[in-house]
């Protein structure tokens, strides 16, 4: 029998102009994708051997493990429940990933939490509507909202040398459950310009410094849907910017962005489920969007993942690691920057458009000196 059910998280990783969002024409954005792939290592495949014999794997596998345990403990679920760890690997854009192999308590917790999987985030010249510089750097960016767990585990690896890259600072941002995004005032975003005060909130957005491992970690929440993109996080690799005393960043350059993708089978799962179930907007399936299918042509970006419960309503445990080329250095303008007297459109930024969700997020503006 199969014990736990279990998400996998597809991470599609492109380059660009701009990423797709509803209503963007996503084929010059292929098109240059499969120009810098063409020319560049697919995945961390060939780290494999490095990694492992400079004990990183299994210091992930440790890491991994405590984290998923961690997380038992702080909801009252029993340390001893099994997990799974389900990976199909024959097709990327298989609905369901989960496995027919089962796994219980005797399961070695170096088979349930290793790495089969890499994928390399590939450069882009904009990262596309919905960015907002200046956020806070926290490792929580739930806020008030409402949805299911997610914590999600990053590694950035330097794909020349195979090693982790320390002191990156990674970015993530997705909608909330119904689908809207903070911080931005748009047409296409939940109820579009009717709303002044979501160019304030910040819910949903977060940077974290990546440790001696490469490694940062997130506390946040599945991500919701909104019509014409598949359900996704984004997330960006800042070098050389400044945290300022008010606990944002900004300045520096960005070296890679990308966007994280969901199982199919899961994100039905989720959809079914509280807040979720109260978004009616159309849902567009992984098979139907045009980044992950280009993606999935070339390269596995689906990542490990774990239910931190008997069912999806207890949370989810995923990770990724992800091969970066270091000499790649870009600015990228935003939809809007975060100051201390709160949010601040970028009317020169082109960004923002496409349906949204219903908006039922809020969050809290900023306090102490803004960014310079």
């Amino acid at each position: 029998m199969q014990l736990i059910n279990t998400l996998t998280i597809a991470a599609t990783l492109f380059a660009g102009n701009v990423l797709a969002h509803p209503g963007h024409d996503a084929r010059n954005e292929i098109a240059e994708r499969a120009a810098f792939m063409k020319h560049s290592k697919k995945d961390l495949s060939h780290c494999a051997a490095k990694m492992k014999a400079r004990g990183l794997e299994a210091k992930n596998i440790a890491r991994r493990t405590a984290v998923a345990k961690d997380a038992r403990k702080r909801r009252g679920i029993n340390a001893r429940s099994p997990y799974i760890k389900a990976r199909d690997l024959a097709t990327v854009l298989n609905t369901t990933h989960l496995s027919s192999v089962d796994y219980d308590t005797t399961t070695s917790e170096s088979i349930l939490f290793s790495s089969n999987n890499s994928c390399i985030l590939s450069p882009e010249v904009t990262q596309g509507p919905y960015y907002v510089s200046g956020e806070y750097v926290r490792e929580d960016i739930t806020e008030d909202q409402e949805g299911i767990d997610l914590i999600l585990d990053t590694q950035v690896i330097d794909v020349a040398t195979c090693d982790p890259v320390p002191d990156a600072m990674v970015e993530i941002w997705h909608c909330n459950s119904t689908g809207v995004y903070s911080g931005v005032v748009a047409s296409g975003n939940g109820v579009g310009t009717l709303d002044a005060t979501n160019i304030n909130n910040t819910f949903l957005r977060g940077l974290q410094p990546t440790d001696a491992e490469g490694v940062a970690q997130f506390n946040t929440l599945f991500p919701g849907h909104y019509t014409g993109r598949a359900t996704h996080i984004h997330v960006l690799a800042h070098f050389n910017g400044t945290s300022y005393p008010n606990g944002t960043y900004g300045g520096g350059y960005v070296s890679h962005v990308g966007q994280l993708f969901f199982d199919q089978d899961l994100i039905t799962q989720v959809e079914a489920t509280g807040v979720y179930a109260t978004n009616t907007q159309e849902i567009t399936a992984n098979s139907e969007d045009s980044i992950m299918s280009e993606e999935a042509a070339t390269t596995d970006p689906v990542i490990e993942y774990s239910l931190i419960g008997d069912d999806i309503t207890a949370g989810v445990f995923g990770w990724i690691a992800f091969g970066i080329d270091l000499t790649s250095q870009q600015t990228i303008s935003s939809a809007a920057s975060l100051y201390a007297s709160g949010g601040v459109a970028n009317a020169n930024s082109g960004m923002g458009g496409g349906p949204g969700g219903n908006s039922t997020g809020n969050g809290t503006a900023p306090t102490g000196a803004p960014p310079s």
